[in-house]
């Protein structure tokens, strides 16, 4: 019976044609009708059958194979797209953790044999189409991300692809132990080496069926590289989206050795969008430091010629498990600005159900390893990209009903989120924000409160043309709200934030 699955696949597979491009995912995104989770195939779908937290040499770690067997469930959260971390081999030498980072790369025109199903009959770049090709089918979308330096396994064998120091030496990038610094060259003496590998991996992912990349560090190779690589990859597919790993708050690069094209000059390159920094949310202490960014983005992104767009990246693979800096409640906030901000979502796997990605074994030495490095290497809270490791996915049924109803509320209200006005409205204490999305006489009204420890009570927030028996739906939070002429007055708990439908009403 598996073997007849298994071949109906195949035939599915390779008979069945790619919509990638129809799919549209460049318009999609900068429409803000995008919904990104960014995922690690080595653990999407690892069967951690004893419950150690780690894959044991008889147990299997994801692939692009079982990987297909979240895809419902990922379908079922309005998730729309797929950002897969690295997919190339890893290199072994001088490594981090004991399989190795996605994120060192030791060969562009490969696919990473640790994320293969050896029981498949399929080859590794049929393994890969299978899986792109499956998520085509739910109307999934697929980002691949593309490193943004070599391993040591590739300096030992391309050298002249690297940058070297008056010795000879390979350059590592600020605390980037297991990765080495590539020679772009610069604008106007563009290596030509490496825009060639580059130009091999675009055609590798194309012909994969990936609908865009994400430029990791995008920031470390020159202006027109970038210019070069995008015009080479629009000329196969016009829809194919770029977005950058870029912040406005990245000032300096991660060597001085490296280049450094800032994420304005990214975006005039062509790239479709960039991260801002909305992980910053954690730091902000009023609501004009959150406002004062939004505000930012939505000038930026209109000072181009182009449609630019930017992701909402409170929750990365770099950062942070927001329950472990803030707690459930801060986590349950992020679910509901993801959803109601004009900009597209993104988190990582594991945000949606709370998790802390907290290992038991971090930092132990291991008993097994396919590198140099015999210990469980990990970032205390941070998605783990070094090792073999559990499936991600936390307890928090509080988080998770969250994630569902918000990301609901925004797909049954789409044209409301991606087309509506964004006005900030006047709360009368600085740790609350108030904003408001109209559309075609529908309005919501989003409050929060950015203090973690104090409560805020009888918040007044002004709202130009509000009547005192003006109706109100609650979508989310406390009902604990009076309406008075052109004010509403409430009470917020810490963190708590509330979503009100103001029916027959614009702003």
């Amino acid at each position: 019976m598996i073997k007849k699955i298994v071949s109906l696949l195949i035939i599915l597979t390779f008979t069945l044609p790619t919509f990638a491009n129809e799919m549209g995912l460049r318009t999609q995104f900068l429409n803000n009708k995008t919904v990104i989770c960014g995922i690690n195939i080595r653990n999407f779908n690892s069967k951690d059958t004893n419950k150690n937290g780690i894959i044991d040499k008889n147990e299997t770690s994801g692939n692009f194979v079982n990987a297909i067997e979240r895809l419902d469930e990922i379908k079922e959260l309005h998730i729309n797209t797929l950002h897969v971390l690295p997919i190339t081999p890893v290199g072994k030498l001088k490594a981090l953790g004991t399989a190795g980072s996605v994120y060192a790369i030791s060969d562009f025109e490969a696919i990473n044999p640790q994320l293969i199903d050896t029981n498949s009959s399929l080859s590794p770049k049929e393994q890969v189409k299978l899986f792109v090709n499956e998520c085509h089918k739910r109307g999934i979308k697929v980002i691949v991300d593309l490193p943004s330096c070599g391993s040591y396994d590739l300096f030992l064998t391309h050298p002249e692809l690297f940058i070297k120091d008056k010795k000879q030496l390979s350059i590592v990038p600020t605390d980037w132990t297991d990765v080495r610094l590539l020679n772009t060259g610069k604008d106007g003496s563009l290596n030509q080496d490496i825009l060639d590998i580059h130009k091999k991996f675009i055609d590798m992912v194309l012909e994969l069926g990936f609908d865009g990349i994400r430029a990791d560090v995008a920031t470390i190779k020159p202006y027109q590289f970038w210019v070069e690589i995008i015009e080479y990859t629009r000329k196969q597919n016009p829809e194919f989206l770029f977005l950058a790993e870029a912040s406005d708050s990245w000032r300096e690069p991660p060597s001085k050795y490296a280049e450094f094209t800032p994420y304005d000059k990214l975006l005039e390159a062509g790239f479709d969008g960039y991260y801002g920094s909305f992980f910053n949310l954690k730091d902000w202490k009023t609501a004009e430091e959150f406002f004062e960014h939004i505000r930012f983005n939505k000038k930026l992104l209109t000072s181009y010629p182009d449609d630019k767009n930017v992701i909402l990246s409170f929750t990365t693979h770099d950062e942070v498990s927001p329950v472990i800096l803030r707690g459930q409640d801060f986590s349950v906030m992020i679910c509901w600005l993801e959803a109601t901000l004009p900009f597209n979502p993104y988190f990582i796997d594991g945000f949606q159900s709370g998790d802390t990605y907290i290992y038991p074994w971090a930092n132990t030495k291991a008993s097994y390893t396919e590198t140099d490095d015999d210990y469980f290497f990990v970032h205390r809270g941070k998605l783990d990209i070094f090792n073999f490791s559990r499936k991600p996915g936390g307890n928090s049924t509080l988080i998770k009903d969250n994630f569902q109803k918000a990301f609901k509320f925004r797909n049954n209200n789409l044209d409301l989120i991606s087309k509506g006005t964004f006005n900030t409205l006047k709360a009368d204490r600085d740790k609350v924000f108030a904003y408001s999305r109209s559309y075609q006489g529908e309005t919501i009204i989003v409050i929060g409160n950015l203090d973690r420890k104090h409560s805020q009570k009888n918040v007044r927030i002004r709202v130009s043309g509000l009547k005192k028996k003006q109706h109100l739906n609650i979508i989310h939070g406390m009902a604990n709200y009076k309406v008075r002429k052109n004010i509403l007055h409430t009470d917020l708990s810490p963190n708590e934030i509330k979503v009100l439908r103001v029916e027959n009403f614009s702003l």
